[in-house]
């Protein structure tokens, strides 16, 4: 297993497969890259199967456990089952996307070997899902959530980025998945300084004290200063005369990575681009590493210097000042920019 010289061991990769995307969600910082993207048909800069499965091979050879698969949209690709079921037995497999493939396709995802699914649904109200999407898919996502609980994807995990267009449908989608087995929700700081709209910035703490109040338990995980939130339905919340635990409760977890030198420092995941390049931290472009004609050497050789290069962001790349504000650690200046 590799290890980075701050101690963080590389046990998870995340491999975008496309920049293409069906939906064009306004918040949309595509996997750090910015919004790269382009025409909807396969474009010729996209890993093939083969490539990524040669790259996931070479990633189990360093004892990587584990392989999300992003996008864009994942399931524009119509070789991703064949991906998922010749990805190392050694890795467990999930898959992030905005769900209105999965009718149809999501039993034969599972027989593949997918094990977990995060599906992106931002609001329950159609409107506002549509404004936030720019698509009008809303009834197919519910679908699609639907046939992954049905195959086996239990639970499914919802992703809910939070920020002034959603936040207040946080209630909302908190009674939900409290109410409806098999579901949790993952709520997801909105990253303003990838997007490039601060102004739609909320204080995430905000969302913490309200799940705080709510809840009947709360789970904290060290590793990533995280907080799990199980949280009962909009029932069990009026109260209960019998005094009997709630039928149903739900788990909530936010993540909260800005400005979170906690998170950074327990960081244990390399990015792959669509295009094939390394990428060892979500906030950072000044590190991509290509891999070459992707053959195991190069693969091998790529894998190492990024994994060797790793920085935390937050508390080592970006450092406090004499004002207490967060700025460039000289130390760290893109080599890159030099030549």
């Amino acid at each position: 297993m590799l290890t980075d010289e701050f101690g963080r061991e590389v046990t998870g990769v995340r491999v975008s497969l496309t920049d293409r995307c069906n939906f064009d969600c306004v918040y949309c910082h595509n996997e750090g890259l910015g919004d790269t993207r382009g025409p909807m048909d396969p474009q010729d800069d996209e890993m093939s199967t083969d490539d990524v499965v040669r790259f996931l091979e070479v990633a189990a050879e360093f004892d990587v456990r584990a392989v999300k698969f992003t996008g864009g949209e994942p399931m524009l690709r119509q070789d991703l089952e064949e991906i998922i079921a010749r990805t190392p037995d050694t890795m467990e497999v999930s898959l992030t996307t905005n769900g209105t493939f999965l009718p149809g396709r999501a039993e034969a995802l599972v027989d593949a070997g997918l094990e977990r699914v995060n599906v992106s649904q931002d609001a329950l109200d159609r409107e506002q899902f549509a404004a936030v999407t720019q698509s009008g898919a809303y009834d197919k996502v519910l679908e699609g959530v639907d046939a992954a609980l049905a195959a086996g994807l239990d639970p499914v995990k919802l992703n809910m980025v939070v920020f002034q267009h959603t936040a207040g449908y946080v209630p909302e989608m908190v009674d939900h998945v409290a109410e409806n087995d098999g579901l949790q929700l993952q709520l997801i700081q909105y990253m303003p300084e990838l997007t490039g709209k601060p102004e739609w910035n909320i204080d995430i703490d905000r969302v913490h004290d309200w799940l705080a109040e709510r809840a009947d338990e709360i789970e904290h995980r060290e590793m990533h200063n995280r907080r799990r939130y199980w949280v009962g339905g909009s029932d069990a919340a009026d109260g209960d005369e019998s005094g009997s635990e709630p039928d149903s409760r739900g788990m909530v977890e936010i993540v909260d990575p800005v400005e979170n030198p906690t998170f950074c420092a327990n960081c244990h995941r390399v990015r792959v681009t669509h295009d094939g390049y390394l990428k060892g931290c979500l906030n950072r472009n000044d590190d991509l590493k290509p891999m070459g004609e992707m053959t195991r050497p190069e693969i091998r050789e790529a894998f190492r210097d990024v994994v060797a290069n790793r920085v935390p962001f937050y508390g080592e790349y970006m450092v406090r000042n004499g004002d207490g504000e967060w700025e460039l650690n000289e130390k760290y200046v893109d080599e890159y920019a030099e030549v």
